[in-house]
């Protein structure tokens, strides 16, 4: 089905969906035997599609040097809109097929790691208890790909332990957590209640990337405290960090979602750092927007699941007061 109805002199372009299908096989794969095997059709009838879509975008869309394809760089830039289009188109899809499975819905969900590993699947376990017939999707993002998801309407919601702004994201304070101090059972330190900074000195600190957010967190933590911080080893995560010191490598300071998440936690312990950061967990979603009340329904159970694991919960979001 084209996407405009008749080109006639003048008018604008005209690309029908499957021809933004093959152009993106063809870029997808680099080849036209590729994007044959991709769609399921004849190498000749991709190369057909292929030639009368430049035809009506008025310019070449790849170059043949040596007997391999070249994409052009007007093709360059017409993908990153392409992908764009497949991917709302995917969506519609997949909507009408849980449609024909008379699901009454799908919630899309987002998370940062460290409390999408645990608390945020636990969530959703009771969510689905509750409404069975509901599919939800979860996926456990970087900061940049979970903001880009909620703008991009490819997620419902999103929950993060860092502070995000954007003018059209709205973020809800969810619950507060501690950065504290993880280190092995047997490591002499886990003989005291709490831990100084001073107190970690002497051993070798697994610390973060200084430009992430959660570099900056303990890069700051320390300037308060006028402590030198020096890193043995630098990691990409609070679970990259409870690995390492799982492995004997190091302490680390981390976000007690972190560690209640960990699956070996048995062999750490957890301490209360002096003057630690305290971390603000947050829902997130479309500032232009009411949510579903599905994603409320969700939150509640959220939030009940929080309360009971002993979080110290944030005053009830206006985003929720309708479940």
């Amino acid at each position: 089905m084209s996407l405009m109805r008749g080109r006639k002199s003048g008018d604008p372009m005209v690309l029908s969906l499957r021809q933004i299908e093959i152009f993106r096989a063809v870029m997808t794969t680099g080849s036209i035997s590729g994007a044959s095997q991709l769609l399921f059709v004849s190498q000749p009838a991709v190369s057909r599609l292929l030639s009368h879509t430049e035809q009506r975008v008025g310019f070449p869309l790849f170059e043949r040097i040596k007997g391999r394809l070249y994409s052009t760089p007007e093709a360059k830039k017409l993908f990153h809109e392409v992908e764009s289009v497949y991917h709302a188109v995917q969506r519609v899809q997949e909507l009408a097929h849980d449609l024909s499975q008379h699901r009454s819905g799908i919630l899309n969900l987002v998370s940062s790691p460290s409390i999408g590993q645990m608390i945020v699947p636990q969530a959703i376990a009771l969510f689905r208890a509750r409404y069975p017939e509901v599919k939800v999707t979860l996926q456990c993002l970087n900061y940049a790909h979970l903001k880009e998801r909620l703008l991009n309407r490819q997620a419902d919601l999103g929950a993060i332990i860092l502070p995000m702004s954007h003018p059209n994201l709205e973020v809800a304070p969810l619950c507060s957590n501690r950065l504290v101090c993880i280190l092995p059972r047997d490591h002499e330190l886990a003989r005291l209640a709490e831990l100084s900074l001073p107190d970690l000195r002497p051993y070798p600190l697994i610390a973060y990337d200084k430009d992430s957010p959660f570099g900056h967190l303990v890069g700051d933590m320390y300037q308060r405290a006028d402590e030198p911080l020096k890193a043995a080893i630098e990691v990409g995560s609070p679970q990259n960090a409870c690995s390492l010191v799982q492995a004997g490598a190091g302490i680390a300071l981390v976000d007690e979602f972190s560690v209640r998440s960990w699956s070996g936690s048995g062999q750490l312990v957890m301490r209360e750092v002096v003057d630690a950061a305290i971390l603000q967990a947050n829902l997130v979603h479309l500032s232009y927007e009411p949510m579903s009340q599905m994603t409320q329904a969700f939150v509640v159970e959220l939030r009940q699941l929080l309360k009971r694991q002993g979080f110290s919960l944030a005053a009830r979001p206006r985003l929720a007061e309708a479940a």
